[in-house]
């Protein structure tokens, strides 16, 4: 695992998901990745769940402070939640073993998607559970590399 590591320590801050609440129409979610951009928060992965009458968009993004910063100036309805990312050279078998230790843990995984390429070629996994500090315990003592928001952030 590296020197001196242990299995319990701190993994820097959790990766922060934000989920914006759009109204269902073309070109929402152009829009609010515009109005990042335009603040220079760079989009590094994102989930949408659509329905009739609204859409969900799950974002994480460079710079969470101006995220947040933007979104309470313009009005945005949205939501935080921490994740866990986990940086995978061989994704099919390393995450895999994820859900294996996750589930030998006790621990559930509500829902997950991947981020957009890291420049290392890793997959990058987002992943919301139950306890972001115990499901991040258990996959770092598994030998899993995990990112903090600062290790995302580039």
């Amino acid at each position: 695992m590296g020197e001196g590591s242990d299995a319990t320590a701190p993994m820097g801050e959790p990766v922060q998901q934000f989920s914006v609440f759009l109204q269902n129409q073309a070109g929402s979610l152009e829009l609010l990745i515009r109005l990042l951009h335009q603040s220079r928060v760079e989009l590094l992965g994102f989930s949408v769940q659509d329905s009739r009458d609204a859409t969900v968009a799950r974002i994480v993004t460079s710079d969470p402070d101006s995220t947040q910063q933007v979104f309470l100036e313009k009005g945005i309805p949205h939501t935080t939640a921490d994740l866990v990312v986990v940086a995978l050279r061989n994704p099919a078998e390393e995450f895999q073993k994820c859900l294996h230790e996750l589930r030998l843990a006790e621990t559930n995984l509500d829902f997950a998607y991947t981020l957009l390429p890291h420049p290392e070629g890793r997959t990058l996994v987002a992943m919301h559970v139950e306890d972001v500090e115990f499901a991040q315990s258990v996959l770092h003592r598994a030998g899993v590399k995990i990112l903090s928001q600062e290790g995302l952030s580039r």
